[in-house]
């Protein structure tokens, strides 16, 4: 009997695996290598064990050697590396002095992608000069890698300020590029994707500055737009190659939804306790698993309690298990890594730091601590087990959110539907204005010169604001600072605060981004690294620096927002039923106000406390749906607030369904009266400064979306409202459950209540 079957016989836990899918193995499809391959490259191949070519990735190498740009779109596993690999190392073996450049969105995949690329080339037996170019490069390095790297793997970022910007110390790459490779496409949406399509618009300009034509070779998981979306990143026509070619191993899919423990409040058993009773049975039978949670916070506490079972059974044993997510330091990571592909680390709980493609090996399971937003990050997870030979094993451990819940309900929309389609927007008047400074300060802009719409008249604005400087039909850059430095191209802020040990030795354990700053390491809060609690004493805003103490506590932090939203501008509106809708500009203003003290095992409340940090602002774009009177017709002021409150945590809830995007990359306000429209009226706004396209998706998504949400509310089993549906008022009161289906009913084609 497998570990899975075993799993699915346990009695304790058969009764809630509510989806089973057995995937029988099949063969690949193959194609030879072509003959035009350098027979040093084909006999590198062969005595890997490869004598004939995945379909895909044939059509891929011939695509790219002739000069076409191209994207590959195959699930995990499946030899995407090659698809690349192959015909950069072909044009440099041909012409030793044609150059490549790599970008990755992580530095541990460019590092992971070296030591393959480099393994490669010593099976080839020739001289090819690869390097890794980012943050962790020595100074003195630096100089050998942009004189002599035939091909340089980096990231967008460092592309962004260390290689661009000093486009004259590398004019041996910008001469004789060849190649430009861009891997996992697919996380190049929102607003990281809107600010590397306009790196790319930078590159390209320097390329032609310099002469060279590079071709595009663009890679991505499973998404519904491939072709669309490489088009955006790199600015013209590409080929899509997505009929997959490599086998298919034996896989078992599943979903698994814990036990209601209250069935008239509807609320369920907790998914972590759940999530880590499945990884414990699993890690066990030995078998090694990764484990999903949706924030460093949960990384954190289901890496404690798992580590905590298993020195109860196995006391004095090192640790097994880690943790893996951003702000550990790179060289934790790397000792990570390793273990997983030696075996000595037969756990990992992580963020989805790994769910790209870094190689750790043959994991036999993944478990994921809820739906992680989008199909195509569920299918990247899942896909993280089962990279080897033998049965895979993934399994979605579901939480009491709507969206979770509406999936236990259909699997059908998360194993047989569509993917969603990347979302970006390289022309976002905030962002291109900062790529335009960016370009402005590598290379005059000639008059006439598009960098994208209305160029001219941004470079006019610009230079009526002393920061360019027109003369003889070019502008120049005049400005005294250095402007790339001031683009995040992750985030709305290029803020990073550090987070320091007290001590006799200080010493810093990580890092955080501006935005998540004011919530998990404001004063007094319990921050989590390494299974490991730390008590912050002092943030310090001005000096971004976070002072903590290691402590032993059984509870952990958790911060609320205050949101207030004022509209500025409208885009589009059209009539719905019952209703006007909307999307269009909006300012943003928020306030990190208190701290809730949540016990470790128990999760319930035991403390608050408030946080003095400054508010921020910032401008958006929202989608928003003013009612009209007759579908608020006969409700009380109460009823009103409370089904508002339901409908827009169920239309927050369901959106991603519809763009692709996190949950978290979208917020939801609900006005009784709001000032605009003076309506009732549910907002959904993009957190992302300037937006990115979200807000326009789901306005033209409006009818799917709330009957969605219709549908997943009418079908929750309870009674009044719960965590799977509407929740808890905004006062912890009752969800408003009748009075969101009243509501939904009156905007939709279900008809009036």
């Amino acid at each position: 009997m497998t570990f899975a079957n075993q799993l699915r016989n346990d009695p304790d836990l058969s009764p809630n695996f509510t989806y089973w899918r057995h995937t029988e193995p099949e063969p690949p499809e193959l194609a030879p290598i072509p003959d035009g391959i350098d027979r040093r490259i084909a006999d590198a191949l062969r005595c890997r064990g490869i004598s004939r070519l995945y379909s895909h990735q044939a059509e891929a190498l011939e695509a790219a050697l002739a000069d076409e740009d191209v994207v590959i779109v195959t699930p995990t596993a499946s030899g995407k590396t090659l698809c690349y690999n192959l015909p950069v190392l072909q044009r440099l073996v041909d012409n030793p002095e044609a150059r490549a450049l790599y970008l990755f969105p992580t530095k541990a995949l460019a590092q992971d992608q070296l030591n393959e690329l480099h393994g490669l080339i010593g099976a080839i037996g020739v001289d090819l000069k690869t390097f890794t170019y980012d943050g962790d490069t020595p100074g003195d390095a630096r100089r050998a890698v942009r004189s002599a790297g035939q091909v340089v793997i980096t990231n967008p970022d460092m592309l962004h300020t260390g290689i661009l910007p000093h486009h004259t110390k590398w004019m041996k790459l910008f001469e004789n590029l060849r190649f430009v490779v861009i891997d996992e496409l697919h996380q190049y949406r929102g607003v990281f994707g809107s600010h590397v399509a306009n790196v790319v618009r930078r590159l390209r300009r320097i390329c032609q500055f310099y002469g060279s034509s590079p071709t595009f070779i663009c890679c991505s998981a499973t998404i519904a737009n491939p072709g669309e979306l490489a088009e955006e990143i790199v600015g013209a026509p590409v080929r899509v190659v997505d009929r997959d070619g490599a086998p298919r191993r034996e896989r078992i899919v599943a979903i698994y939804n814990p036990p209601v423990v209250n069935r008239e409040l509807g609320i369920r058993r907790s998914a972590m306790k759940s999530a880590k009773e499945l990884a414990e049975r699993l890690l066990q039978l030995d078998v090694q698993t990764i484990v999903f949670a949706p924030s460093r916070v949960m990384v954190e506490v289901l890496l404690r309690r798992l580590r905590d079972s298993f020195r109860a059974l196995k006391p004095g044993e090192h640790d097994v298990i880690f943790g893996y997510r951003s702000g550990y330091l790179p060289l934790e990571r790397r000792e990570i890594e390793a273990g997983l592909r030696n075996g000595n680390v037969r756990g990992v709980v992580a963020t989805n730091a790994l769910e790209l493609g870094i190689d750790i090996g043959g994991l036999d399971a993944a478990v994921l601590l809820g739906y992680p937003g989008t199909i195509a990050s569920a299918m990247q997870q899942m896909g993280r087990a089962g990279r080897s030979e033998g049965l895979s094993f993934a399994v979605l451990v579901a939480n009491s959110t709507p969206v979770n819940q509406y999936l236990v309900r259909h699997p059908e929309f998360l194993f047989d539907g569509s993917v969603e389609a990347g979302t970006t927007d390289p022309d976002n008047l905030i962002i291109r204005v900062s790529h335009l400074k960016c370009a402005a300060f590598e290379l005059p802009f000639n008059e006439g010169e598009e960098f994208g719409p209305d160029t001219p008249e941004v470079l006019e604005f610009l230079g009526e604001g002393g920061i360019l400087h027109r003369a003889e039909g070019r502008y120049h850059w005049m400005a005294e600072s250095y402007p790339a430095e001031q683009v995040s191209l992750r985030s709305a802020s290029i803020d990073n605060f550090v987070i320091i040990e007290v001590g006799p030795k200080p010493r810093v354990i990580g890092e955080m981004d501006r935005p998540s700053a004011p919530l998990l390491i404001h004063d007094e809060a319990i921050y989590m690294h390494g299974g490991q609690q730390f008590h912050v004493d002092r943030l310090d805003w001005e000096e971004k620096k976070a002072y903590v103490r290691a402590v032993d506590v059984d509870y952990y932090t958790d911060a609320d927002l205050a949101v207030d939203l004022k509209v500025l501008d409208k885009a589009e509106e059209s009539r719905g039923r019952n209703c006007e809708r909307f999307h269009g500009d909006v300012a943003i203003t928020w306030l990190a106000t208190i701290f809730k003290k949540i016990k470790l095992d128990t999760l319930e409340n035991v403390g608050w406390g408030k946080i003095h940090l400054p508010q921020e602002d910032f401008h958006t774009t929202s989608y928003w749906v003013a009612l009209g009177p007759d579908a608020s017709a006969g409700l009380s002021r109460g009823a009103l607030q409370a089904g508002l409150w339901g409908v827009s945590r169920l239309a927050v809830s369901v959106a991603p369904l519809f763009v692709m995007c996190d949950q978290k990359d979208l917020q939801a306000v609900a006005q009784v009266r709001a000032p605009f429209t003076g309506a009732p009226t549910v907002f959904l706004y993009e957190r992302n400064p300037g937006g990115v396209g979200l807000a326009k998706g789901i306005y033209q998504a409006h009818d799917d979306l709330l009957a969605a949400a219709l549908e997943l509310v009418s079908g929750c089993p309870c009674s009044a409202g719960c965590p799977s549906c509407v929740g808890p008022g905004p006062d912890e009161s009752d969800g408003g459950k009748a009075a969101a289906i009243t509501l939904l009913r009156r905007l939709t084609s279900d008809g009036a209540a």
